[in-house]
């Protein structure tokens, strides 16, 4: 495999490894090397630039933790494909969004459970305080047969009283919210965050321990100013990017 004819400049300011990081970068940018594509290895790097094993292995491992390449055991360092994006600016379910994208969904529940709800879960919902249940269900989200993310779902019971967990298999929940209770959803209230995976977590996302991802807390809100629901949702951050619109 060729690399493009660049040097890396020893008196530059910019450290030998961050050189060597931009001119991979660049030639993913420029398409010579594509997603799936075997990087070289870090042997002919050092042949190449005149490097140590030590400073091209930074170079690597620098464009691995950014997502951008990834490694498999035995086989080499591969170009990732490029991250699922979602802008900030629309509020969808899960599953519309990645439809409109062109990518195959699927949801396994985890556990669906009517429970005595927290008093955390009451103050996020702003639940009064003859309502104690809340409606708890636990999803697996897979795309393009990969598990994605892992979201955890609370409704307050008296405005979802008889959803079911066979009603729930296979659809939207904001479909169900529209047709099934008339709810007119007007706005969510977002955060993002990044966390370290668990053993349980991992396992479920079929990644390693303790590996980065992104937590989204969020609260939806109807054209009534109700709660109808709150969610955390944790995302493998290897294959997915949020993108915000920010307008004068």
């Amino acid at each position: 495999m060729k690399l493009i004819p660049k040097q890396l400049v020893k008196q530059s300011p910019l450290p030998l490894y961050y050189q060597l990081k931009e001119i991979i970068q660049e030639m993913i940018e420029n398409e010579k090397l594509n997603p799936g594509d075997l990087v070289p290895p870090e042997r002919e790097l050092c042949e190449k630039y005149g490097i140590s094993r030590m400073t091209a292995r930074k170079a690597i491992m620098a464009l691995v933790n950014e997502g951008v390449l990834y490694r498999e055991q035995g086989r080499g360092t591969f170009v990732s494909k490029p991250k699922i994006k979602q802008q900030l600016l629309f509020l969808k379910g899960f599953t519309e969004e990645m439809r409109e994208k062109g990518l195959k969904t699927q949801t396994r529940i985890i556990s669906f459970q009517i429970k005595e709800a927290t008093k955390k879960i009451k103050l996020h919902l702003n639940m009064n305080e003859k309502n104690n249940k809340v409606i708890e269900i636990r999803r697996l989200r897979i795309v393009e047969d990969e598990p994605f993310a892992i979201e955890i779902v609370w409704l307050p019971t008296d405005m979802c009283f008889d959803l079911q967990e066979d009603k729930l298999k296979g659809k939207s929940l904001y479909k169900i919210f529209k047709e099934k209770y008339g709810y007119v959803l007007d706005y969510a209230n977002q955060t993002i965050e990044p966390i370290t995976l668990n053993e349980y977590e991992s396992d479920l996302l079929n990644m390693k321990a303790k590996s980065l991802a992104l937590l989204f807390r969020r609260k939806t809100y109807l054209d009534d100013g109700r709660i109808i629901e709150y969610t955390k949702a944790i995302y493998r951050s290897d294959k997915y990017k949020y993108e915000v619109l920010l307008k004068v």
